[in-house]
């Protein structure tokens, strides 16, 4: 859940997709039901409708539909062909056909002088390569085996001509990296970075006896869950390399042994893990899967050697877990599960920008906020729902947590022992140039203030002291309340460039939707991020 930063070179990295047509043709592929792009705003030209320029096009991503037949519909921008980073949307329609809203990544006009770039190809690449050891923790990273991309870079203000160059290796820590390195494609400056691996951390906590899924083949039975999308859990042995991972196969349908001492009590934990976070995206949220569409990711146990780290990776669609710096304790625990399978969701739906930017502090609390609710609804004696995260991890040796919710900076005494700074309890201006795993602390601390309210409580025998910036006490709305209002603001309102006062909006208008402007909800909303100094 913390950003490895070890550099690793040689990794395998999938092929990355390149020019406005395999954008669109990924946008498609994203597990939400496609729609013509006329349908946002009853015209034939949604572009026109939405006052967009001549030149630019939408790409319908797909839709959410409201049981009050409301539709919402995300779609991505092209501007003369070329895809717009930061120009993403989404249209409110209502049953009749009415656009009543539009949240938009950007609200600056998409023009460019020229879309012939004076910078080669060849130049971007040796730029972005010698700009990323620092972005990428001084490692050696390998560019990917193709031209940069040609794009639009809308996320940092006025739209420039640019090129994107996706850069392999490893962050410190082991975890694998594709840095994402946007350059002015006029002056060749670096614009933007940010990584597509999103990490979790920590060491393993066993939930004790459970169900898993499984499939006999040949006489064999298979660690394969065919309830959930075909789920399969694969044996990494301590590499790196998927394609060789064999999957879990086993004579008789009896799987681990609650010990780290067998190889398949680790992907025991990982399916568990990652079923319950399905069950609970399906029952709760009514998502099927990740996407939307019932497909499963993979899931990669006993990731490289001393490993003491989790990530969700896009590209492949996939977990991996590693088996903690003693090689003893897999990182397979109910919350690091349902974290990373979060941020899929995440960018399948708001592409929150996973760098260190307000954005990017979203993605983890997000991945933070939902993977909590998981765990409460786990009900798993052994592993009782809490606002703590990762809290049996024990990654640095003094038995602590690595995130509190209640009150981020709890984690001070700890993080400065490690030469990090204290996760944030209140927004301040800059905010967004913290890491991320430290300005995530707002949108954790607005939740818990949320479902919980402020003060003192305990809550399954943990003790907590919620306080507020302005020393006003929050009622919370209780932690089903908070879940519903987050995660329709993220699959509804919130861009890849929503920042925490975006975020404000965004669950104001979620809980608008779900209970009222009167309601108790929607003033709750407003307290809460009072609370945490988003006004």
């Amino acid at each position: 859940m913390r950003k490895s930063r070890i550099a690793r070179s040689g990794a395998r990295r999938p092929a990355v997709a390149t020019g406005a047509a395999a954008v669109a043709a990924a946008l498609l592929a994203g597990g939400f039901t496609a729609v013509p792009a006329q349908a946002a705003t009853g015209t034939d030209d949604p572009a026109k409708a939405l006052h967009l320029g001549p030149k630019e096009k939408l790409v319908p991503q797909g839709t959410i539909t409201d049981a009050d037949g409301t539709v919402h519909t995300r779609y991505e921008r092209t501007y003369d062909g070329l895809p717009v980073i930061g120009g993403d949307l989404v249209v409110q329609q209502t049953r009749d056909g009415r656009v009543q809203d539009v949240d938009k990544a950007t609200e600056a006009p998409i023009k460019v002088p020229t879309t012939k770039a004076k910078v080669t190809p060849p130049a971007a690449r040796r730029s972005a390569e010698s700009l990323a050891p620092s972005a990428a923790g001084g490692g050696s990273p390998i560019v990917q085996d193709q031209a940069p991309r040609k794009v639009i870079w809308a996320a940092g203000g006025k739209p420039v001509l640019a090129y994107e160059t996706v850069i392999g290796g490893t962050q410190p820590g082991g975890a694998p990296s594709e840095l994402h390195v946007v350059t002015d494609a006029t002056t060749g400056r670096k614009l933007a970075d940010w990584q597509a691996v999103e990490t979790g951390e920590g060491n393993s906590m066993y939930s004790g006896r459970v169900k898993v899924g499984s499939v006999k083949i040949g006489g064999q039975w298979v660690l394969r869950d065919q309830d959930r999308g075909n789920m399969q859990v694969f044996n990494m042995r301590g590499g790196l390399d998927e394609d060789s991972a064999p999957a879990f196969r086993n004579a008789k349908d009896v799987w681990g042994n609650g010990k780290p001492t067998i190889a398949q009590t680790a992907a025991v934990d990982a399916e568990y893990g990652a079923a319950v976070a399905w069950d609970f995206y399906k029952k709760v949220l009514h998502r099927n899967g990740i996407k939307g569409n019932g497909k499963a990711p993979k899931l990669y146990v006993h990731y490289d050697n001393n490993q003491a780290n989790a990530f969700w990776l896009d590209s492949c669609f996939c977990m991996h877990y590693g088996d903690g710096l003693d090689n003893k304790t897999p990182v397979t625990s109910i919350d690091i599960a349902a974290h990373e399978m979060t941020h899929g969701v995440t960018s399948a739906t708001a592409k929150l920008r996973y760098t260190n930017s307000e954005s990017g502090g979203l993605n983890e609390a997000t991945s933070d906020i939902l993977g909590t609710a998981v765990e409460f609804y786990a009900k798993n004696p052994k592993n009782p729902g809490n606002y703590l995260i990762g809290e049996q991890v024990n990654l640095l040796g003094n038995g602590q947590p690595l995130r509190y919710m209640d009150r981020p900076s709890r984690d001070a005494e700890a993080n400065r022992a490690e030469g990090w700074p204290p996760s944030a309890d209140y927004w301040k201006p800059g905010i967004g140039k913290e890491d991320m795993h430290f300005s995530s602390g707002i949108g954790n601390h607005f939740f818990y203030l949320l479902a919980e309210g402020s003060g003192k409580k305990t809550i399954n025998g943990v003790h907590y002291d919620s306080p507020t910036y302005d020393h006003k006490p929050v009622t919370g709305i209780g932690r089903d309340a908070a879940v519903k209002i987050w995660y329709k603001a993220l699959t509804e309102h919130m861009t890849s460039t929503t920042d925490y006062h975006g975020a404000r909006a965004a669950t104001l208008k979620a809980a608008r939707d779900l209970y009222g402007t009167k309601s108790k909800q929607y003033k709750a909303v407003q307290r809460a991020w009072d609370g945490v100094n988003v006004n």
